[in-house]
């Protein structure tokens, strides 16, 4: 896994949680749930990343 990539997917989910947070704080359920869904994706570009990085021996 490279680091850049490594940090894009950890960028994601940090950047997802906050708005879906302060979303749902304010009472934005749109926007709510559009930080839920950049939170998964970080989460997902990360898992990908770390079984690429798995079967590279």
């Amino acid at each position: 896994m490279s680091a850049g990539e490594r940090a894009k997917a950890k960028a994601e989910q940090v950047v997802g949680k906050a708005v879906r947070k302060a979303a749902h704080a304010v009472g934005q359920d749109t926007t709510a749930a559009k930080g839920a869904a950049l939170e998964a994706r970080g989460k997902a570009r990360g898992t990908k990343e770390k079984a690429k990085g798995g079967f590279r021996h």
